[in-house]
């Protein structure tokens, strides 16, 4: 082996770097959109790549999301992209070919995971660590090297139109699955692995008024402790390598100008070393959106002092113009070499100097791009959540004679493929392709992304699936079904009748007299309700662009579950939503009512298994459901005497209609001989918190067993409680275990009034419990010994295990 091959990732770009001209190093900075690549015979158009690449390139934007590539086409096509690179030009840099990956890699025929809200709903860190573990096999396979994903914004405004992306609400949860999405992503070797990105830094969930973009006017100490908490942990516990700023501004400075946001907060405070990439346009919507910069040089200059690396998805601030304002002295030649240094540090730490192209054996790479149903399968399941079973409708037998089937999703394969998968790209294609207008402000501000041109070539390249309609080309490339063909599967004998009775939205087409004769001639109905989800246009509840100030489930689907259920025929409200949706108008109509994100490709199947009780549904809430528009941001960290916990409202209940990690199961669990030890601790000290749970039902089942904490502290005002711990396991009837959190007082540091991040003596009470509000022990501990700052010495996550019951502790 060379010398040169036995050197650091660093010290080879450091050697690279000083080969390099002004220009080449600008363009490792920037970004190619590959449509631009493409001929109209849709290969690449030699012209276009000496072109657009002669002086190198650092990224390449997807080629799957914005045309029909299936992963053999797709990996093809980025190993010539990579051939010419290495061949012809002067240094023979190789690109980082990036995707989309928070519930699967965005490609076609790619298995298609639960969206991130229902990864959350799993409570199951280790499972979505396998996931995406998948998800960067699948990627390198296909020759793309970095996920835009995961998503560790924490959101708390329901109004918001991108909570499914989410992890929820709880910095503790979205931290563990965020460190567990990093670590799979990324692997034991990055050479095996992809680069990871958390997104979008900061605060960007917290908008005011629920809207996207909207200005981020949250307090110092709300910023550090709840919104920078899972990108700290990610970095500390799986070393984060990339981050994507925020399109938000952050105390009036947009978050990709901020070097307070990108430099003083992320790399001094949090640590980070690795690689700032722009959110798609961030550098063209500093001119025509955020008025902060004059033209897009000085955008560009901006965003660079700030501490932003790469422009993405095209090069349109990184360009000429900004190699020109170097050579002038308009920017810090240093600074210019550190975001340089960064991207060639991050393309040998890839691997890509010694194995630049990807597999090519057609085979092969269609096995690997489609590997992980079984586990899409099992998320999907363990994600749907009970919420209401007051009756015990529910499980159904397998033997009823006379099933009704409607609402929206009775009959759909479309409603759970939402925005971020590649049937949600497609349709957000289509409508644009067809002259649709987005709903994004800044969208089409990018020089390639978006523009005419580009939508001309959109059109060209998705013709394989524009020609057909979106169920049937749906269905042909995934293994999916609908609700009702997943009910017949199960029920074969039964007679079951599909009326959609309502479209998602009130404008959309309907019969509710016909649902209304199905539901009479029935022994139960199933009501397919929830949302819509997408990108930029259309009618869609949610999705990125699309916010909304009504919460509510829309009132086409509530006068139906109304009408159905006069009938007298028991209701099964099944809801598919990504944000929380206010549902009381059907809480009193409906018999049972199960709660499920944007499931993939598994989700029908997974939804009729529980409905019939195949599977025991074990999921939780990774937020709090409201009761209304007007309770909205609603959590269950809220301070001590504030929010819900304090006077609350004069016309309805303050506390939300469903709970933080609430979910109901077909059995019922027992937790007894909560104990923590000691029960007096110094500050730099461990406590070990345990208590037996026992399934006393009569059938197998999973409990998300989940801890919580308060702490009072001088001067400032805490959490009521604060999600600090969870484990789930699966109990056989009568079963126990004991369960065990291993809980280092680091982890409870909070900022004192003078900004530092503290711990002090005190009482702590510790709460175990099924859900946020369902509190079944509590115990209080005092912390002794001294006042100490912990800035170095922060504890992120927890240790919780199942044991045996001891011996002697048996009931």
């Amino acid at each position: 082996m060379s010398e040169a091959d036995t050197r650091t990732p660093l010290q080879r770009a450091d050697a690279l770097l000083a080969r390099m001209t002004v220009e080449e190093k600008v363009r490792q900075r920037g970004c190619c959109f590959p449509l631009t690549l493409l001929g109209h015979d849709s290969e690449l158009d030699e012209p276009a790549l000496h072109q657009r690449l002669s002086q190198g390139i650092g990224h390449v934007a997807p080629l799957t999301l914005y045309g029909y590539k299936p992963p053999a086409v797709a990996a093809r096509l980025a190993g010539q992209i990579q051939r010419f690179l290495v061949e012809n030009t002067r240094l023979g840099i190789p690109a980082i070919f990036h995707n989309e990956g928070l519930n699967g890699v965005l490609a076609p025929q790619c298995t298609v995971f639960p969206t991130a809200i229902g990864l959350a709903a799993t409570w199951n860190p280790d499972a979505v660590r396998r996931l995406a573990g998948v998800v960067a096999r699948a990627m390198r396979a296909i020759g793309q090297h970095q996920a835009l994903s995961p998503v560790m914004d924490v959101a708390r405004d329901a109004r918001w139109g991108r909570v499914h992306e989410t992890y929820g609400e709880d910095p503790y949860l979205v931290s563990a699955f965020s460190v567990a999405y990093v670590q799979g992503l990324q692997g034991e070797d990055l050479t095996e692995g992809v680069l990871a990105t958390g997104k979008h830094f900061l605060g960007y969930a917290a908008g005011e008024g629920g809207l996207n973009l909207a200005g981020t006017r949250i307090g110092a100490r709300e910023l550090y402790e709840v919104y920078a908490r899972p990108f700290e942990a990610a970095i500390h516990l799986a070393g984060l390598g990339s981050v994507m700023n925020s399109y938000a501004e952050v105390d009036g400075i947009p978050a990709g100008a901020s070097r307070a946001v990108l430099t003083g907060l992320l790399r001094e405070r949090l640590g980070f070393t690795g690689t700032v990439v722009s959110d798609y346009g961030t550098i063209p919507m500093l001119v025509d959106r955020q008025h902060v910069a004059r033209d897009t040089t000085e955008a560009a200059i901006l965003a660079l002092t700030a501490g932003l690396d790469v422009e993405l998805p095209t090069t349109v601030g990184y360009g000429s113009a900004f190699a020109d304002a170097v050579t002038a002295d308009r920017v810090a030649t240093d600074a210019l070499d550190d975001a340089v240094r960064r991207v060639l540090h991050d393309k040998f730490a890839l691997g890509l100097f010694e194995r630049p192209y990807p597999c090519e054996d057609p085979i092969v790479i269609t096995r690997t791009a489609r590997d992980g149903a079984d586990l899409a399968a099992e998320l999907a399941r363990q994600s749907i959540t009970l919420l209401a079973n007051d009756h015990g409708l529910l499980p159904l037998s397998r033997d009823i004679t006379r099933i009704a089937i409607v609402g929206p999703h009775a009959d759909d394969v479309t409603g759970a493929f939402g925005a971020y998968t590649y049937p949600g790209s497609v349709a957000m294609m289509r409508a644009l392709a067809a002259g649709q207008g987005a709903t994004m402000q800044g969208l089409d501000s990018s020089d390639d992304f978006l523009s005419p041109g580009a939508l001309t070539a959109i059109g060209r390249e998705l013709r394989p699936v524009l020609a057909q309609t979106p169920g049937d080309w749906i269905r042909a490339d995934y293994p999916t079904c609908s609700l009702a063909d997943a009910i017949r599967a199960l029920a074969p004998t039964a007679t079951v009748t599909v009326v959609p009775g309502a479209g998602v939205l009130d404008d959309e087409p309907g019969d509710i007299r016909a649902a209304v004769a199905a539901a009479r001639d029935a022994d139960v109905v199933i009501a397919a309700l929830g949302g819509r989800c997408g990108w930029f246009h259309g009618p869609l509840t949610e999705g990125e662009g699309i916010d909304t100030a009504d919460i509510d489930l829309p009132a086409c689907q509530v006068e139906l579950v109304t009408a159905v259920a006069a009938t007298g025929t028991p209701v099964v409200g099944v809801v598919h939503t990504g944000r929380p949706m206010a549902l009381t108008g059907i809480g009193e109509h409906v018999a049972a009512l199960v709660w499920a994100a944007y499931g993939g490709q598994e989700q029908a199947a997974a939804m009729a298994d529980v409905l019939f009780g195949v599977v025991n549904p074990g999921g939780k809430l990774p937020y709090s459901i409201p009761r209304h528009s007007g309770q909205v941001p609603i959590h269950h960290a809220q301070q001590a005497n504030s929010g819900y916990r304090g006077a609350g409202y004069r016309d309805m209940p303050s506390t939300p209609l469903f709970a933080f990690g609430h979910g109901h199961s077909y059995t019922t669990f027992g937790y007894t001989d909560l104990t923590v030890s000691p029960q007096s601790v110094d500050t730099d000290g461990t406590l070990t918190i345990s208590v037996q749970v026992t399934n006393t039902g009569d059938v197998a089942g999973d409990e998300v067993v989940q801890l919580y904490v308060h702490d009072d502290a001088t001067g400032v005002v805490r959490p009521a409680q604060e999600l600090a711990g969870f484990h789930r396991l699966c109990l056989a009837p009568g079963a126990a275990r004991q369960v065990r959190f291993t809980l280092p007082l680091t982890q409870l540091g909070y900022l004192d009034p003078a900004g530092r991040f503290v711990l002090e003596p005190g009482p702590i009470q510790v709460m175990v419990g099924a859900a946020s509000d369902d509190i079944r022990g509590t115990a209080t501990v005092e912390i002794t010994g001294p006042f100490r700052e912990l800035t170095g010495h922060r504890t992120y996550l927890g240790i919780a295990t199942a044991v045996p019951v001891p011996e002697g502790a048996k009931a």
